[in-house]
This record gives structure tokens, sequence and C-alpha cells, in this order.
């Protein structure tokens, strides 16, 4: 394994250029794009594809095309039930860590990777990558962007649009740019589901 390899997963500067590191992406890239060119009738192929092209997968994941992912999902951790609507983006230099059915809307960014703020690193094209976390049962509204290094807790939403910078905790909706929490989920998200209008009783038991 080469030198600028064994950086991808440890937050140092790096070459993304490295010879080892882009003969194994354009591999990577090349079963995206078979999975991207899949037809709607093809569910079962994705599926198997799928499993092959991430680091790991559970039962029940759903993506609909196109996504985009820099490794083709290979730096990818799905739990169960993971749902990701089009034009999903994951920056996947290094890991991306999802828990059971988080939900993706669309045109969402995940990025793992960055570049210094100092113009001579980046004329030389040095780069580091963070890993993300994103919790269980979360809710990644259309448009937002997640920085590198970032970790969303259990349950939290997201809102539509935002950039998420920092942590943010369990149980919470957060929203804007830079994202904030707004609001705790509370009892009252039990009975509303949208405003005024009451979910029904019979969905919870």
């Amino acid at each position: 394994m080469s030198e600028m390899k064994k950086k991808m997963h440890t937050g140092e500067l790096y070459l993304p250029g490295d010879e080892e590191i882009m003969k194994e992406q354009t591999a990577c890239l090349q079963r995206l794009h078979e999975f991207n060119m899949m037809g709607p009738v093809e569910g079962e192929k994705r599926v198997a594809m799928l499993k092959e092209m991430f680091a790991e997968i559970g039962e029940g994941c759903y993506i609909e095309p196109p996504f985009h992912a820099n490794f083709g999902g290979a730096h990818v951790h799905f739990g169960k039930g993971v749902y990701c609507n089009f034009n999903l983006t994951l920056v996947d230099d290094t890991h991306i860590y999802v828990g059971d059915y988080t939900m993706f809307g669309p045109n969402v960014t995940v990025a793992t990777a960055g570049h210094p703020v100092l113009p001579e690193l980046r004329e030389q094209v040095y780069q580091y990558n963070m890993p993300v976390h994103i919790g269980k049962n979360c809710w990644i509204g259309a448009g937002a962007i997640l920085l590198p290094g970032v970790s969303v807790g259990d349950h939290t939403v997201i809102g539509a649009g935002s950039v998420v910078t920092k942590d943010i905790p369990a149980n919470v909706v957060a929203v804007g740019n830079p994202c904030r929490v707004l609001r705790e989920i509370s009892e009252r998200d039990r009975i509303y589901y949208y405003k005024d209008r009451k979910i029904d009783p019979h969905l919870l038991s």
C-alpha cells in the first residue's frame, strides 16, 4: 500500500492523484456508472450491486439514481432501511457511517474531503479527509450539506438547505447555515405531523 493511500483515513495531508489511489477509484467509479445506468425495473440487480460497491449496507436500503460518490460507496457504511432520494452525493474519500432507517432528501451532499486554506498547499493539490457519522432514524432534508468530520445524533432532523459545520445532537430539529438546533423533538410531534394536521393514533400502536 502506498504512503499516500495510508493517509486517506488518518486525517493527514495526502495527494489524491497517487497512482494506487487513482487505480482503485477508477474501478469504483466504473461500477457506479453501471449502477446509474440501470433501469427502474432492475431493482434486484441494483440491490446486488450496492452490496458489492459499499463497505457495508444493510437490508432494505434504497438509493434512487443518479447517485454520486467519489469512491462509489467503497468507504460508506449503511445500516438497514436507509432511503436516499435523487442526486445523493457522498464524497467518500474516507468513511461515512449512516444508521438504520435514516432518510436523505434530494440533492444532499455528505463530504469527508477538505483542502488546506493555505494557497501553496492547495496549488500542490493536497487534501485531507475526516469521517462523517449520521445516527439512526435521522431525516436529512433536501439540499442539505454535511461537512467533513461532523456527527449527527440519532432521530435528528436536518432542515432542507442546511449546512452542517459542527456536530448536531440527538433528538432535535436543526436548520440553517450554519446549521443550529431549532428545538428538541417533543410530545407535540407525537400529535401533529405537519402544522395542525394530526397523526392517526393507530399509526403509533
